[in-house]
C-alpha cells in the first residue's frame, strides 16, 4: 500500500511539474511574443526615429550653412566697412603739442606755415615741401626756402600770416610762451596752431620728426628718415670701436666767440655727436649751453677745438689761435682746429646724422674720412 502511495506521489510530483513548466513555457512564449513584439516596435521606432534624426540633421545642417553664410556675410561687409574706413584716411586726428594742448587736425594741411627753420627742414624732406607758404626769416635749407615767403622770426609778421590763410601754423615754445595773444588770433581765423619744442637729443628729434609726419599725413616717410638716421649713427659707433683708449680725444665744441664764450655740456646734440664719435666733452661736467671764461677753457687742455660760427667770424680759427695764454692749448699747439656748419649740428632734422660726421672727420680724420 505504501508502496502505491509513494507511486502516487512521485507521479503527482512529476504531473505538478509537467503542467509548472507548461504554464512557464507558455508565460515565456507569450514573453516571446511581446518581446518581438516590442523588438519589432522598437526596430519601427529606431527607423522612423533614425530617419527623423537624419531629416533633422538635413534640416539643421542646412540652418548652420546659413548661418555661417550669415556671419561670412556680415564679416565680409565689416572687413569692407574697415578697409573703406582706411581708405578714406587718418583725419580728422588729434595730437597732443608740446604745450600741452589737444590740437585736432580734420584734414590733410594743404598749407603751412613754418616758424623753425628745423620744421622747414623736415618737411622738405618728408615731401610736403610744397605746402609751406610761410617761413622763419633764418629759414636757409634747403634752397626752395629761400623762395618761400619770410613771416618773421621769434617776433612774427601776424599780419603776413593771416593774409596767407594756412590751414596750420607750426610755432616754437618761445612763441607759445611769448606771443600767446597773436596765437589765439591765429586760431580764431581758423589756423591749426601746432606748438614745437626745439628738441636737445637724437631721441627728441626722432620724435620731432615721427610728430610732423603724423599731423602731415606722411608716417611712413617719417619712419623710413628715423630709421636710416639710426642705422648711420649706430655705423659711426661702431667705426668708433676701432680708436684705442690713449687715442681718444678731448674736444671743446665752442658755439660763440670770445668775449663771451659758450659752449654745449650735457643734454645737447654736440654732446651725444661727441658720445657716438668716441671723444669726450671738455664740458661734460656742465649740462645745456654753458659760459666759459677763456682761462676756465685754457685749464681745460682740449685736444681739438671745433667751432660753430665761422657764418658770422671771418677766421674763426684765428680767433682762437689768435688769444693770449692760449699757445700751449694742446689744440692750438697742435693746429687742431675746425670749423664746421652750425645748422648742421644744432638744427633738429635728419641733418643732424651729417652734422655728426663732420665733427667725425673732423676729430678723428685717419678714422672717418
Amino acid at each position: 500500500m505504501k508502496k502505491y502511495q509513494g507511486l502516487i506521489v512521485l507521479s503527482t510530483a512529476v504531473l505538478l511539474a509537467a503542467c509548472g513548466n507548461t504554464a512557464d513555457n507558455n508565460e515565456n512564449n507569450a514573453g516571446n511574443a511581446e518581446n518581438n513584439t516590442e523588438v519589432t516596435e522598437n526596430n519601427n521606432a529606431e527607423v522612423n526615429e533614425e530617419e527623423t534624426n537624419e531629416a533633422a540633421d538635413e534640416t539643421n545642417e542646412e540652418m548652420e550653412n546659413n548661418e555661417g553664410d550669415n556671419e561670412n556675410n556680415e564679416s565680409n561687409t565689416e572687413e569692407n566697412a574697415g578697409n573703406e574706413e582706411v581708405d578714406a584716411g587718418e583725419y580728422p586726428i588729434t595730437v597732443t603739442d608740446h604745450a600741452g594742448n589737444e590740437v585736432t587736425i580734420e584734414e590733410e594741411p594743404e598749407s603751412i606755415v613754418t616758424m623753425q627753420p628745423s620744421d622747414t627742414e623736415i618737411l622738405f624732406e618728408l615731401g610736403a615741401g610744397d605746402r609751406i607758404v610761410g617761413v622763419s626769416d633764418f629759414a636757409n635749407y634747403p634752397e626752395e626756402a629761400l623762395e618761400i615767403e619770410q613771416v618773421g622770426g621769434q617776433d612774427m609778421d601776424a599780419e603776413m600770416i593771416l593774409s596767407l590763410e594756412p590751414d596750420l601754423a607750426l610755432v616754437s615754445d618761445y612763441h607759445h610762451n611769448n606771443h600767446g595773444e597773436i596765437l589765439d588770433q591765429y586760431r580764431d581765423a581758423g589756423i591749426e596752431v601746432f606748438v614745437i619744442e626745439n628738441p636737445a637729443s637724437f631721441d627728441g628729434a626722432f620724435e620731432h620728426i615721427e610728430m610732423l609726419g603724423e599731423i602731415t599725413g606722411t608716417e611712413e616717410q617719417a619712419e623710413e628718415i628715423v630709421s636710416g638716421m639710426q642705422a648711420e649713427l649706430d655705423e659711426l659707433r661702431e667705426q668708433s670701436e676701432e680708436i684705442d683708449e690713449e687715442d681718444r680725444k678731448t674736444v671743446w665744441i665752442e658755439v660763440a666767440p670770445s668775449p663771451d664764450i659758450f659752449t654745449t655740456g650735457q643734454g645737447t646734440f654736440m654732446h651725444e655727436m661727441l658720445e657716438v664719435i668716441g671723444a669726450e666733452n671738455a664740458a661734460a661736467d656742465h649740462e645745456g649751453w654753458v659760459n666759459l671764461t677763456e682761462e676756465e677753457i685754457v685749464t681745460l687742455e682740449p685736444d681739438t677745438i671745433i667751432t660753430t660760427y665761422g657764418f658770422y667770424v671771418d677766421d674763426p680759427v684765428a680767433e682762437v689761435t689768435e688769444r693770449e695764454g692760449w699757445s700751449d692749448v694742446p689744440a692750438v699747439e697742435n693746429e687742431d682746429i675746425h670749423d664746421v656748419d652750425s645748422d648742421m649740428v644744432s638744427r633738429s632734422g635728419p641733418r643732424l646724422v651729417d652734422g655728426t660726421r663732420l665733427i667725425a672727420e673732423a676729430v678723428y680724420p685717419d678714422v672717418f674720412q
